[in-house]
């Protein structure tokens, strides 16, 4: 182990087999998610099999990319802390819309355009630091926490809330299991083993579910042994200043997901995010998404389903997220190896992420009680943004009579619980803005 007691436990190096185990975890943990923008995009626009499984390989080849400029730095970019890049879900809307209009060489277009701009204002956004105070930064990550608690709910329910077989007992039941193995795990095994908690209850959920039928895998067998990622695969992009224009929108509802993701991991792993570090890191955002649009990928982003998984296990070295990097990169050229990762029943992934999303929001609440509450507007501030951020929560429909423009906002809880408590705290608490 290459550490010294002047080492931060973010820049710690460990054993190759560790990064390894580590990595693959954090891989785990985000893989349904990455894959779910190319199916839903393809399936969207009417395209092939073949074109969609190509769209996965490139999705996950580039979250790789962007995954490792990330976490090890280039140039001017990445903030170099354990944060997992991968696609937005944000954009997946706007992309259709355009991609019916424009096809798929619009929507790239409009992505290599909205990640330039992203890198360029980079430094100007992350002025905004100074209004993200614990009560802020708490209330955020808090809101993230509970938002994505959903996902995991529906990943335990079978993963698609209109399937005739969703909410089978069968399903929840194992989801369950895997829950509890995962605190078992956590709780009564030591060093190592407690730390690959979530993979172990991950890989004891997919062996439970193969004598009951859930696993699948078909798609191993069928899946080519190497694919490459080429540029602009599907053609020359083409620009069109009105997605431009609402790809730049989703871009600016990223920044402050991104933000709010980057703080709640610098809480986590007890090194606070400077100006500078969020200059960094929003600049690695703004390059991945243009090199996205060029390699037939899309937007990218700080997943925020990983940062639960970094306070779960408490290792907090960058290397480990590194290594997912490199595994995604290996995934993304070697399509029957994504395929057997793919092969995990979504009940088993629902019940790791209910521990993980659970997770996320314990740490906002971890933060918020170092808050002063007391002769202070604080409780406001927290009530009304956790509120205001649960809305389309609670119920999704809410906004669907508004532009599509305030949609991409509104509908982003994330984000417009961000800028409540941004705004509710200046106003409250007169923070200085100079």
């Amino acid at each position: 182990m290459s550490t010294s007691k002047n080492t931060h436990p973010v820049d710690e190096k460990l054993p190759f087999g560790q990064l390894f185990l580590y990595g693959l975890q954090h891989v785990l943990a985000m893989y349904a998610g990455a894959v779910a923008v190319p199916l839903i995009l393809g399936n969207a626009l009417g395209l092939g099999k073949e074109q969609i499984i190509y769209l996965i390989n490139a999705d996950l080849f580039t979250c790789g990319i962007a995954t490792l400029i990330q976490t090890l730095g280039f140039w001017k970019m990445g903030i170099k802390i354990p944060v997992i890049q991968g696609v937005t879900f944000a954009a997946v809307t706007p992309m259709i819309l355009i991609g019916k209009t424009h096809g798929l060489t619009g929507v790239y277009g409009s992505v290599i355009i909205a990640g330039i701009i992203t890198f360029l204002v980079s430094p100007y956004f992350s002025r905004l630091i100074r209004f993200f105070p614990p009560v802020v930064t708490g209330s955020i990550i808090t809101i993230i926490g509970v938002s994505l608690l959903p996902v995991a709910v529906r990943w335990a329910g079978g993963g698609v809330p209109s399937a005739k077989n969703f909410g089978d007992m069968q399903f929840i039941g194992l989801a369950f299991v895997v829950l509890a193995l995962v605190v078992f795990f956590y709780r009564y095994f030591k060093g190592f083993l407690s730390n690959i908690a979530v993979l172990l209850g991950l890989i004891a959920g997919l062996l439970l579910a193969i004598p009951f039928g859930l696993v699948n895998f078909s798609g191993v067998t069928t899946a080519a042994w190497v694919g490459v990622t080429t540029p602009f695969a599907f053609g020359m992009p083409t620009f069109d200043v009105p997605s431009i224009i609402a790809m730049t929108l989703v871009m600016l509802v990223v920044m402050t997901e991104t933000t709010g993701d980057f703080i709640a991991i610098g809480e986590i792993v007890d090194k606070p995010v400077t100006q500078e570090d969020l200059t960094r890191g929003l600049r690695a955002d703004g390059f991945s998404t243009m090199l996205g649009g060029i390699l037939n990928a899309f937007p990218y982003t700080a997943y925020a389903q990983n940062v639960g998984l970094v306070g779960l296990t408490r290792v907090k070295s960058r290397y480990v997220v590194a290594a997912a990097g490199g595994i995604l990169v290996v995934l993304g050229l070697f399509p029957k190896v994504a395929a057997v990762v793919a092969s995990i029943p979504t009940p088993v992934l629902g019940g790791a992420g209910i521990a993980m999303f659970g997770m996320v929001m314990a740490s906002g609440v971890k933060t918020l009680s170092k808050v002063k509450f007391e002769g202070t507007h604080n409780l406001m501030v927290v009530a009304v943004s956790i509120a205001v951020g649960l809305i389309p929560l609670a119920v999704p429909t809410i906004y669907q009579k508004f532009p599509m423009e305030l949609q991409v906002i509104l509908n982003s809880g994330i984000t417009v619980g961000s800028v409540v408590a941004i705004l509710l705290n200046a106003l409250l608490n007169k923070v200085d803005a100079a």
